[in-house]
């Protein structure tokens, strides 16, 4: 009955993202219609299209695990990981390999290991989670590794893209930190750590930054949708952590 109640509420969740995304689209529809040289909608371009039901299905993923006993929630994000891993091999002028590899390579194991570690027997209902909140340890660890990939990716744009360390520089920099910031959230969702939603953030700001340099109107506004979306998980998952798992903020 509970497996039951869980996938009814991904379910919900999945219509809920579907009638946002629903509203968004004929408003950005309407958009075109009163200024006709704004370009909003591609429906021509393939990594486009397969980009729509990709941030449909992200969000009803973000909506369920919001929920820290809902462990469906990644099921959803398989699906969304492969399709976004399709999207960035679409991309043009050349395929983003890097994030397809994450999205294909890493993001999708996470998430097997997350349904694993979710779907144990908690020791009571009143208490699904209890997370460790930015305990210096680990929050020193994830800078450090949220600075090596960002730089990692820095260096292999570069290379891909053919131009030089100093050319683009705010691009590739939110570019990589759009990727080191997902990897740590995805990492911490394992073990439903509060910590994840705080790079989830990031990971949104960092969209919403790159896209305004790449004058992608779309996107800004899809990444502002996220921070929303992710701010209010977040906040609720804060909100549930308990004094004591609240590391260096612990009595603040």
């Amino acid at each position: 009955m509970k497996n039951a109640n869980l996938w009814r509420a991904l379910g919900r969740n999945t219509i809920v993202s579907i009638i946002l995304f629903g509203a968004l689209l004929g408003l950005l529809y309407l958009a075109e219609m009163i200024w006709p040289e704004l370009t909003l909608l591609k429906w021509s371009d393939p990594a486009w299209v397969v980009g729509i039901p990709a941030s449909i299905i992200g969000v009803a993923y973000i909506l369920t695990i919001k929920d820290p006993s809902n462990y469906t929630g990644f099921y959803a994000g398989i699906i969304m990981s492969i399709l976004l891993g399709v999207q960035f091999m679409l991309q043009k002028p050349k395929p983003g390999v890097d994030s397809a590899f994450l999205f294909f390579c890493v993001f999708i194991p996470f998430q097997i290991k997350s349904i694993l570690n979710w779907s144990k027997p908690q020791k009571t209902d009143a208490e699904p989670f209890s997370p460790e909140f930015l305990k210096m340890k680990g929050m020193l660890l994830s800078v450090l590794v949220l600075i090596l990939i960002t730089a990692v990716d820095y260096l292999f744009a570069t290379w891909y893209y053919g131009n030089g360390l100093g050319d683009a520089i705010a691009s590739k920099l939110l570019g990589g930190l759009l990727i080191s910031s997902s990897v740590l959230a995805n990492f911490w969702l394992i073990y439903r750590k509060t910590d994840s939603w705080i790079y989830w953030f990031i990971y949104s700001a960092a969209g919403i930054g790159l896209f305004v340099l790449l004058d992608n109107v779309f996107s800004i506004v899809l990444f502002i949708f996220f921070l929303v979306i992710n701010s209010m998980a977040g906040i609720a998952w804060i909100k549930g952590t308990k004094p004591e798992n609240m590391g260096w903020l612990k009595g603040k």
